[in-house]
């Protein structure tokens, strides 16, 4: 997403229910120079993204020498903007989690180059980032490719959990829950430092190494409305509970009325066999 929130100051004029226009997702030129000023979460990405075309270009940019590239003309940029809100509220609905301080930008205390913007806060306590992608894209992959932005955003803030919140094209929606790892922000923190001395020094920046990304901790909440398997095996659960509760009920009370002395009982369509180690199985007998 576009640092500096287009899609927050719209929802500001106008009110959450209402989406903004395609013109007020665009970053204004003063955003564009403040991302100058400081190394953000995106630009962490970029970072440790280990791709040196990607890492030249964004030199370039931070250090004035090119325009930046207007990202909101691309689809799944401004698509991503877009639906950044809905994904919040679904998030708050499916969670009951609330979600705040949207577009907060924070500059981190130690290193002042250091910010981000927030796409929203957690009980103050966990970042929160929303992203939109396809609907064929791993969910591993898609961790793994932001966990620098993640990482950089927990150590800028000082928090030690984030919450990444992925919308995958239209069929499905999860909830990955990251901690903060210091080896892997040490390393984070280098290959930043790096980078901003070769954007104040006019030296080439050389493409780092990304380390292994940290896996998801907790447990993962996903939407499997799109599944068909899941609707199927859904729609017998619901349909059969009862029964099953019936059915459960029935085999206690079979068990029950099998004496101790008892090997086989047998009536009415089913039999009680008893085994060696004394348990009782229930079956059909003709």
């Amino acid at each position: 997403m576009v640092p500096g929130g287009p899609m927050n100051r719209a929802e500001t004029k106008r009110g959450p229910a209402t989406w903004p226009t395609l013109q007020a997702l665009k970053s204004s030129r003063a955003e564009q120079l403040a991302r100058c000023r400081g190394i953000g979460g995106s630009d962490a990405n970029i970072i440790l993204s280990g791709n040196p075309d990607r890492l030249i270009d964004l030199w370039l940019e931070k250090r004035g020498e090119k325009v930046p590239e207007d990202l909101s003309d691309r689809l799944a940029v401004a698509l991503g903007c877009w639906t950044e809100s809905f994904n919040r509220q679904w998030f708050e609905q499916r969670t009951g989690r609330r979600v705040s301080e949207i577009g907060k930008t924070v500059v981190c205390s130690e290193h002042k180059w250091r910010r981000c913007t927030l796409d929203g806060v957690i009980e103050a306590t966990t970042v929160w980032e929303a992203k939109h992608t396809s609907a064929f894209t791993k969910a591993e992959d898609v961790v793994e490719r932001y966990m620098p932005q993640l990482q950089h955003n927990m150590a800028v803030t000082g928090f030690h959990q984030a919450t990444l919140s992925v919308i995958f094209g239209n069929q499905k929606f999860e909830i990955f829950e990251v901690a903060a790892d210091w080896l892997y922000q040490v390393e984070l923190l280098d290959a930043e430092q790096h980078f901003w001395d070769c954007v104040q020094t006019g030296r080439e920046p050389v493409a780092a190494e990304p380390p292994p990304a940290p896996r998801p901790i907790g447990t993962r909440e996903i939407c499997l409305e799109g599944n068909n398997a899941w609707a199927s095996a859904a729609f017998d659960w619901l349909k059969h509970r009862q029964a099953a509760k019936v059915h459960g009920a029935a085999c206690t009370s079979i068990k029950e009325l099998v004496e101790k002395d008892v090997s086989r009982a047998f009536g009415h369509g089913i039999e009680a066999r008893r085994s060696k180690s004394g348990a009782i199985s229930i079956r059909e007998f003709a």
